[in-house]
């Protein structure tokens, strides 16, 4: 287990410096940030220590991730997001398969595999 939570420590600083780099170039570029973990981690919860049992069987400890995004004030601006909407949205029950039109759409990309229910902040943007 400190190995586990010496990881997220680490990440959490990783994070921080990121984030950090990114405003630090606000004057310039509208910056974001999106990150999510592949996998949990089992650390003892029902006799298990592991991450890779099948999503089927798997406890929550291993499919249940923390995803961050970090949003500069010039991007939120750019692409009329609503800051406090995604606030909303953020105790949803989300998953991985979010991921890819959530990045779609923020970027604004166009092309027929986007399925805007799948995009976590479609509801707090102008969709055009």
């Amino acid at each position: 287990m400190n190995a586990y939570d010496n990881a997220v420590l680490y990440t959490d600083h990783v994070l921080g410096q990121a984030v950090a780099f990114l405003k630090r170039q606000e004057s310039r570029f509208d910056t974001a940030m999106l990150y999510v973990s592949d996998h949990g981690e089992s650390l003892g919860e029902k006799g298990l220590f592991l991450h890779g049992l099948p999503r089927a069987i798997a406890p929550d400890e291993q499919t249940k991730v923390p995803m961050v995004w970090w949003l500069s004030d010039g991007f939120k601006e750019s692409r009329m997001i609503n800051s406090d909407c995604l606030k909303e949205k953020s105790p949803a029950a989300l998953s991985h398969d979010n991921l890819f039109h959530s990045v779609l759409g923020l970027l604004g990309v166009s092309t027929q595999v986007y399925e805007q229910g799948l995009d976590i902040s479609a509801a707090c943007r102008p969709i055009g």
